[in-house]
C-alpha cells in the first residue's frame, strides 16, 4: 500500500487538497484543465478532490468552473467567535470608526502573523471585505507592533526566524535591531505607529489588548496620512484607543 505521508511535513494528500483550494482563492475559480496545469497536478488528481469538495459545501461548480462555496464563510465565523475579544469590541470599533471617521478594527496574532478579526471603514471608501480575515506581517503595522511589544522576547524571535521581516515601503522595519529598538519604544509609550509601513499614504496607530497579564491581540485606527498625522495618532487617537481597551478588558473580566 503506497503510503502517502510527505515524512516530517504532513500528509501529501492533504498538501495537494490545499493547494487547490489556494489556486481556487488565488484565481477566483477555475475549471478541471486550468486547475490542473496551473497546480501541475493529474486532472484525475483534481477532480477527485473537488468532488469531495463539493459534495461537502467547500466548493461549487458554476458555468464550468468551480469555485470556493460559502462552507468556508460558516466556518470562519466559527473561528472568529471563538475569540472572546471579538465579541466585546465590536460595538466599540464601531464607536471608534463613527466618531473619528477613519478605519477601526481589532487584531490578533496567529501563527506569527496578525489577522484582522473584525473593521469597520469610518468615512474612507476602502472596502474592508478584502482587508478581515487577512493575515499580515506583523512588524508592518500598528496592531501586529503592539502585540509584539508584548509577547514573550522568545516568541518574537521565533516569529522573525519563522516569517522574517520583508520590506513592503521604504518605511518598513526590516532589521531585527530596528525592530526591538521599535518595539521598546512601542511599550515605553503603549501604543505603536504605523507610519507608511505597509501602504504608502496610510498612519496608524495601534494599542494591545491585555487581559490577565497575557496580550489578546490589539485596536487600531487608520487612515490618509493627511488626515492621521503622526502628533493626532499620538494624541487624540491613541488616548481614544487606550479608552476602549479599558472598556475590553473590563467587559473581558466580568464575562
Amino acid at each position: 500500500m503506497e503510503d502517502d505521508r510527505t515524512g516530517s511535513k504532513g500528509i501529501k494528500s492533504n498538501d495537494t487538497l490545499f493547494t487547490i483550494i489556494e489556486f481556487l482563492r488565488e484565481n477566483d475559480g477555475a475549471g478541471v484543465t486550468e486547475l490542473a496545469a496551473g497546480t501541475d497536478l493529474s486532472k484525475s488528481t483534481v477532480h477527485g478532490h473537488l468532488t469531495s469538495l463539493r459534495d461537502r459545501g467547500f466548493v461549487i461548480k458554476r458555468d464550468g468552473q468551480y469555485r470556493l462555496g460559502l462552507q468556508f464563510f460558516d466556518y470562519g465565523q466559527y473561528v472568529r467567535n471563538q475569540y472572546e475579544i471579538y465579541g466585546v469590541a465590536q460595538d466599540l470599533v464601531d464607536e471608534l470608526a463613527a466618531e473619528t471617521g477613519e478605519i477601526a478594527g481589532i487584531v490578533t496574532e496567529e501563527n506569527g502573523k496578525v489577522v484582522y478579526l473584525y473593521g469597520r471603514g469610518g468615512e474612507t471608501d476602502i472596502n474592508l471585505d478584502s482587508i478581515v480575515g487577512s493575515a499580515l506581517y506583523m512588524h508592518q503595522n500598528s496592531g501586529g507592533k503592539a502585540v509584539l511589544a508584548h509577547l514573550p522576547e522568545s516568541e518574537v524571535e521565533a516569529i522573525v526566524d519563522r516569517h522574517g521581516l520583508p520590506g513592503r515601503t521604504e518605511n518598513t522595519i526590516t532589521t531585527r535591531e530596528g525592530l526591538y529598538e521599535e518595539l521598546e519604544r512601542t511599550r515605553e509609550r503603549d501604543y505603536a505607529l504605523n507610519l507608511s509601513e505597509d501602504l504608502e499614504g496610510i498612519h496608524a496607530v495601534g494599542v494591545p489588548l491585555i487581559h490577565d497579564g497575557t496580550v489578546r491581540g490589539a485596536l487600531t485606527i487608520a487612515g490618509p496620512s493627511y488626515r492621521v498625522t503622526r502628533e493626532r495618532c499620538e494624541t487624540a487617537l491613541a488616548e481614544r484607543l487606550h479608552a476602549a481597551t479599558d472598556d475590553i478588558e473590563l467587559a473581558l473580566t466580568y464575562k
